[in-house]
């Protein structure tokens, strides 16, 4: 500290021997005549500018020295300094923020497009194969899909009660399709579902699909969140506005060499880095959680691949609702014998023609569409860029420096160290702002961080903990009714007695609700289905919440 202390001592003096030195007039008039060019390159009134230099009392940011800029002058240029600090933010953040919003948009039609098509091969092939079992339940697959869909988009919905629930009403429909000739009352149905457990009527596609669906739903739409809330931190932190004392250092960075007639001396390398370090101290603060962020994205890639990969479930949901209803009608005999078992036997329907509902012919055999060459460029692509990103915020002062800040390509005795032209000789700081506590371009207050940044770190945590969790195949929000070991496992519908005794109250109260996860920059894209994604009112997510629970008290029972 002595010697950096010893060193502007120095410094100064030179400072101002060279400025009583500067005597002859026409070295004066020439240096002002480079500023006013400069001066006037910007737009600004050449009728500020003196025609030599004058006395710089006046100058409140500047060294005052002889000087070419009046108060006008100093006040314009810091001015401008200040909206070309900014500019050079915001073109760095946009930078990125495209590079993110491009991998969202292509990872998010990549699942979209599989979740799609397995719908339309449902639609193409189940009513050749089933006939009237699935064309009178043709809307009851549309809600499943839907009911995905609002899941992968950030849905607060429990995906597994969602499946059960839809297992259980499609049982209750086949049953009464298959048997026309018999009466089936509503608490006949209720005993039916409770014998579905131990009878598993739908063979083993249920609880296989459950498992699978649950960790490639929350793997998938957990990484195109990621992508959406690093953009969106990205952009609200390029909004957050420079302060004071780091528009006085910019100013005395990038224009005092101007009007102390050295406008040809370009910023000493370090002397630049410690002036953007201190302007942007609380950005840096972003760095670890950032990397966490990005580390955790690559990551949860792997769980794109193999067998459960999320490729290979999303666009196979059509397989298990196949192998299902296949399931149910071959064991369809012994299902009644046991149903009439528990249940008693009904009565029979004197409205009925007599016949049974007919069996329809063979078999359906889909088989699975993998789309591996364009996940591997997507997930390639995707890691390539995560990673280029990580050192984004500790990196930003040198980038800008470099590329923004016309800096010198090297620290000797040419450059322009805030004084005067010649080396820069103070030590460059760390990063972060508890480091810019002896920072001697910038006084910052290490005690006061920007709340708008701190709000951004808490983000970025809250999203890695949810890609950890989804890493781990749980939901974040409905983790403690993940367990594979359920006595729900091994189900025939997924929908153990407990739950199936109340699921309609069930239907009513947690099936579908407000969407307090959706993917940011999509909802625009989702229509009214999502228009109330990710607002912050409390208001409005209930006034949504309400109308969401009147909505669902007055939709019939789907029987």
């Amino acid at each position: 500290m002595e010697l950096r202390a010893g060193g502007w001592w120095l410094l100064c003096a030179a400072a101002a021997l060279a400025s009583c030195a500067r005597g002859d007039p026409a070295s004066k008039s020439r240096s002002c005549s480079e500023v006013r060019q400069i001066y006037g390159a910007k737009g600004f009134s050449l009728s500020d500018v003196p025609q030599a230099e004058i006395s710089g009392e006046h100058l409140r940011i500047c060294p005052q020295g002889y000087t070419c800029c009046t108060s006008e002058m100093e006040e314009n240029l810091a001015n401008r300094s200040r909206a070309e600090l900014e500019t050079a933010l915001l073109d760095s953040s946009h930078t990125l923020q495209a590079t993110l919003a491009a991998q969202l948009r292509s990872f998010d039609d990549y699942f979209q497009h599989l979740l799609n098509d397995s719908e339309h091969t449902l639609q193409d092939s189940f009513p050749g194969a089933f006939g009237e079992l699935y064309t009178q339940n043709a809307k009851a697959f549309r809600d499943l899909y839907a009911e995905l869909r609002l899941y992968y988009r950030g849905a607060n919905l429990h995906l597994e009660d969602a499946l059960a629930e839809f297992w259980a009403r499609l049982l209750e429909r086949l049953f009464r399709q298959l048997h026309p000739q018999l009466l089936l009352p509503d608490d006949y149905l209720d005993c039916l579902g409770k014998q579905a457990e131990p009878l598993r009527p739908f063979g083993d596609a249920p609880r296989e699909l459950r498992l699978r669906a649950t960790r490639a739903f929350v793997a998938a739409r957990s990484f195109v969140q990621g992508l959406g809330v690093a953009g969106d931190v990205v952009r609200k932190v390029a909004q957050v506005p420079l302060g004071p004392e780091c528009s006085r250092a910019v100013m005395k960075l990038l224009y005092c060499a101007h009007c102390l007639g050295v406008p040809g001396a370009r910023p000493c390398p370090d002397y630049c880095r410690n002036v953007l370090k201190g302007c942007l101290a609380n950005q840096a603060d972003l760095d670890a959680e950032w990397r966490n962020l990005l580390d955790s994205m690559v990551l949860i890639t792997n769980k794109f691949w193999g067998p459960a990969g999320s490729d290979i479930v999303i666009g196979s949901v059509h397989l298990w609702l196949a192998e299902a209803i296949n399931a149910l009608l071959d064991n369809r005999d012994t299902l009644t014998a046991k149903v009439i078992q528990g249940c008693g036997n009904p009565k029979v329907n004197p409205h009925s023609s007599g016949s049974e509902e007919k069996r329809p012919r063979g078999k359906l055999a889909l088989q699975e569409k993998p789309y591996v060459d364009m996940l591997a460029r997507l997930v390639s692509e995707a890691k390539t860029q995560l990673r280029d990103a990580q050192d984004f915020w500790i990196s930003l002062p040198g980038t800008l420096c470099s590329e923004k800040m016309a800096m010198s390509a090297s620290s000797d005795d040419r450059c322009w160290n805030g004084m005067a032209k010649g080396r820069y000789l103070p030590e460059v700081m760390g990063d972060g702002l508890a480091n810019q506590i002896n920072n001697p371009e910038v006084e910052v207050d290490i005690t006061k961080p920007d709340m708008t940044i701190r709000q951004q770190i808490m983000q970025l945590k809250i999203m890695t903990n949810r890609l950890r969790s989804a890493y781990n195949g749980e939901d974040a929000d409905f983790q403690d009714a993940s367990d594979d070991g359920s006595s729900s496992s091994g189900s025939g519908d997924g929908c153990p007695e407990d739950i199936c005794g109340r699921r309609v109250n069930k239907k009513n109260s947690s099936s579908r609700t407000t969407l307090t996860h959706a993917l940011p920059g999509l909802s625009e894209r989702e229509g009214q289905k999502t228009s109330a994604a990710g607002c912050p009112q409390p208001c409005l997510a209930l006034l949504v919440l309400l109308l969401t629970l009147l909505l669902s008290a007055a939709r019939p029972r789907w029987r």
